[in-house]
Order: structure tokens, then C-alpha cells, then sequence
């Protein structure tokens, strides 16, 4: 049959139809396949990225534990500058991926380390992750008050913070937070709130409120192993602080001002005062200052450590950040001591603030201190004790007037290997020399950030984790 012209049109026209309707087809295909292989590429990106981050954090877990092993090396154990680069391996021991760390070590100042740990896939390794943590090694100011002796808390003491002895504690006082002794039990002589022969006591007893806070026996802290690196901050001074040479006179007055600086002068002259105490007994204490010359006016911000190879006086408003230590060489063969005759404050309490006063020996509260005594920092005697002498004590009675004074408040924390003490009690709620009430406040802002050069101890403890990327 032949075909007619018109059908041989209808023909003609149906074959570009086709051709277009099949390429449009396999155009929606390819697109099809290719939005399909850019969201399979995306969830296997966001997959790296996700597997990216936990190798991350794996770097992180690492060098937390190359810390604790070799807690001074902050060059993984290769002695050079950083980055270092480690594989990571799955579970099955296939190398998945790969960790790059950069440590930024303590500084003399400071004892935090931070950890940056960047991380990729082998299958992606444009896709990166970044984490940075720190970690730090806890100052001895994690306590209110930490002691190497036995302890006697009187009812008219609120110790508003942890506190721990590797003595005894007779605890009458308040507590609000932890109180730790090492002892199961003790003897407890006349100084510790027993009778004269001594007792045998319980590791905490007395009668404080609130007893489901004491926890006794729990682990000593080895106080030898306390040591304080005289060598090290006195270079430290002398390299990027203020260092103080023996004076050839009775030694240096630090006045410290509200704008951000601290008054050095030289003490020319000085008088004493008679003073008791429990370990020495009538003492003369060469406490007053009677002329000192001015030496200079330092900023607080370029003296983060102040060092004094004599005796101190320190007193006023701190608007800075800095340690003032008080030791002369060779260590042992002098007893230099902290004298505080003032309010020794910070400007303000938001944690932007903060001093440490360290004693080679004692850290001496002055018989003339004012009625309502103020004092915000660390202390640590190191070798000694922070104590008020009996200035009014029968047969060793000073000259002038041994006034009772109102209160003490400690706003820190305080440290000693010895006991300390500013009260000598004549009977209940009675004290015959010292304040009649006292509060110790812990400063929660210097557990991981304390004074500059601050003493610690320890391992390094997590402080803080971010994803930076």
C-alpha cells in the first residue's frame, strides 16, 4: 500500500519529538544523578567532618595523656618546635586519618597548657576540624586553707570554703564547705583544744553545725613535695619583675595604689613590739615602721612578680595581678617574714585582681592593724605560719595597747606548713588577744587562674574545650 504525502509528514514530524522528548529525558536523568551524587558527596563531607571531630578530640586525649606521663614535656617527646603530626587508626588498625597538634606551654606566670589538635580523613582531607582545650595543674590555692598541723577552729570562725589539714581538726566554728584531715585520729594537746596531757580524738571533731561536710581519714597531701622555687622566681624577677636586693637596713615597704602601681620604699628605721606565741613565746618583734626613703613607683602590668631577698611590709589596694615573695639566699640560713600592718584589698572581686605573698617564714599580721581587717590574696608561708602574736599576754606584755580587735576577714586562701592562728582565747566567745570574729572567704577565681608564679602541684586537670572550626 503506498503511503500518502500527508502521512509521510506525520512521519517526519514524530522523529524530532522523540529525539527531544529523549534528551530532555536524559538530561533529567544526569540531573537527577547529579543532585543524587552531590547530596551522597555532602553526607559523606558531613560524615568526614563528624569522623574529622572525633579524631579531634583523640588528639586532644592524646597529649592529655602524654602530659600526665611526662608532665614538663610540651614538645612531644621530640624535642623540636610543633606542629606534630600523628595517624590515627580505627579500631581494626587501619589509618583513617590523621591529627595535627600545636601546644602552647605554661608561661612562667601562668600554669595553663593549651592543646590545639586540627584532624581530616584520609578520603577527605580538605574537610578539617579544630579543637582547642586547656588544662592546668591546680594551685595550691584550691583550698580556703590548707595546713601541715593540727587545727582549732573556734565558734566565732565561718570558713566560707574547702578546707584540709594533714592534723587534726578540732572544728567549732562554721563551715560551709568541705572539711578533710588525713588523721583517723590524734593527739590533741592544750594549743589543739585538749587538756594539757593530750588526747586522743577523732581526725575532725568539735562542735561545728555542720558535721555531714567533714570527711576523715582521706589522703595526705605530701607537703614535702611542696616545694617553693625560690631560684626560679627570683630569676624571674630579675629578668621581667622587680627584684629587691637585701636592703643593708630592715628591709621594704610595698604600699600598693588604686591606680595600678605599688610604692616601694626602703625601711630606714623600725621599732618592736613584745609578742607571744605558742612556739616561741615573749619574742621581740621588730614590727613598727618608723622612717623608710621612697625608692620608685611600679606599674603592676610589667611587675607581675615582685621579689625581696629581705623582710616586707605589705599593705593596700591591688589593681593588677602580681606575687610578692619574701626569701633570702642561701634558703634556710635567714627567716625573712611578711609583715601586714594594713588592709591589703583588691580594687574590685570580678577575678581581674589578684596577689599572692610568699614567705620563706611567717606571714605576721601587726598588733596595730586596723579594728576591721580586710585581706584578699594568697598566702603561703612556706616554711612557717600566718599568725597575729598575744601582744597583751601576762609577763610579755608590748608597749602600747593591746586593743581586741573586731574582725578579721580573708577574702583568698590561706597556706602554711605550720599552725596558724590570730586568736588566744580566755574563755568561750572571749578571745584575750586577736579579733572576736573572723571570716575566710575563698576566692573560687584563683583555682585555676592563681597570682602570677604562683606555686602548684599536681597533674594537669581539664579546665576548658572548644570547637573552633
Amino acid at each position: 500500500m503506498k503511503k500518502t504525502k500527508k502521512q509521510k509528514v506525520v512521519q517526519g514530524m514524530v522523529t524530532p519529538l522523540i529525539l527531544i522528548i529523549s534528551t530532555v529525558f536524559i538530561i533529567v536523568i544526569y540531573a537527577i544523578l547529579f543532585v543524587l551524587a552531590m547530596q551522597f558527596d555532602y553526607s559523606n563531607r558531613q560524615v568526614a567532618s563528624e569522623v574529622a571531630l572525633q579524631i579531634a578530640d583523640a588528639g586532644i586525649n592524646y597529649y592529655r595523656w602524654h602530659l600526665y606521663e611526662s608532665p614538663n614535656d610540651f614538645q612531644d617527646g621530640t624535642g623540636v618546635p610543633g606542629p606534630y603530626i600523628h595517624d590515627y587508626t580505627d579500631p581494626q588498625g587501619g589509618i583513617t586519618g590523621k591529627f595535627s597538634l600545636e601546644i602552647t606551654p605554661p608561661s612562667p606566670s601562668s600554669q595553663i597548657v593549651t592543646i590545639e589538635s586540627t584532624a581530616w580523613t584520609n578520603q577527605y582531607p580538605k574537610v578539617k576540624k579544630i579543637i582547642k582545650a586547656q588544662y592546668g595543674r591546680v594551685a595550691l590555692t584550691q583550698y580556703a586553707f590548707l595546713h601541715n598541723a593540727n587545727l582549732w577552729f573556734g565558734n566565732d570562725i565561718t570558713i566560707n570554703g574547702p578546707l584540709f589539714s594533714n592534723g587534726g581538726i578540732r572544728q567549732d566554728g562554721t563551715n560551709t564547705s568541705t572539711v578533710q584531715s588525713s588523721k583517723a585520729t590524734y593527739i590533741c594537746g592544750a594549743e589543739s583544744g585538749c587538756s594539757s596531757s593530750g588526747e586522743t580524738k577523732p581526725g575532725i571533731w568539735g562542735n561545728g553545725k555542720i558535721q555531714s561536710l567533714w570527711q576523715f581519714p582521706v589522703i595526705p597531701i605530701d607537703f614535702d613535695s611542696i616545694k617553693v622555687d625560690f631560684n626560679q622566681m627570683k630569676s624571674a624577677a630579675q629578668s621581667s619583675g622587680l627584684y629587691l636586693a637585701p636592703s643593708g637596713a630592715q628591709g621594704y615597704h610595698l604600699v600598693f595604689i588604686d591606680d595600678g602601681t605599688v610604692n616601694v620604699f626602703q625601711v630606714t628605721g623600725n621599732n618592736y613590739v613584745k609578742g607571744y606565741s605558742l612556739e616561741n613565746g615573749c619574742e621581740d618583734l621588730y614590727q613598727t615602721i618608723i622612717s623608710e626613703t621612697l625608692i620608685g613607683n611600679y606599674l603592676l602590668s610589667s611587675n607581675q612578680i615582685i621579689f625581696a631577698e629581705d623582710n616586707l611590709w605589705v599593705e593596700g589596694v591591688v589593681k593588677g595581678k602580681t606575687t610578692v615573695v619574701s626569701a633570702r639566699f642561701p634558703i634556710g640560713t635567714y627567716d625573712t617574714f611578711i609583715w601586714i600592718p594594713d588592709n591589703l584589698t583588691y580594687y574590685d572581686k570580678s577575678g581581674d585582681y589578684s596577689i599572692g605573698l610568699v614567705a620563706e617564714k611567717n606571714i605576721i599580721m601587726t598588733r596595730d592593724v586596723p579594728d576591721d581587717l580586710e585581706i584578699d590574696g594568697a598566702l603561703l608561708a612556706q616554711n612557717g605560719q600566718i599568725i597575729r602574736h598575744h601582744y597583751g599576754y601576762f609577763g610579755c606584755k608590748s608597749p602600747g595597747t593591746d586593743k581586741i580587735k573586731h574582725e578579721l576577714i580573708i577574702y583568698g586562701s590561706i597556706i602554711s606548713n605550720q599552725r596558724s592562728y590570730w586568736n588566744f582565747s580566755s574563755g568561750p566567745k572571749s578571745p584575750a588577744s586577736g579579733f572576736q570574729k573572723s571570716t575566710l572567704n575563698y576566692d573560687p577565681n584563683i583555682y585555676y587562674s592563681p597570682p602570677p608564679y604562683f606555686p602548684a602541684s599536681g597533674q594537669y586537670n581539664f579546665i576548658s574545650w572548644s570547637e573552633e572550626r
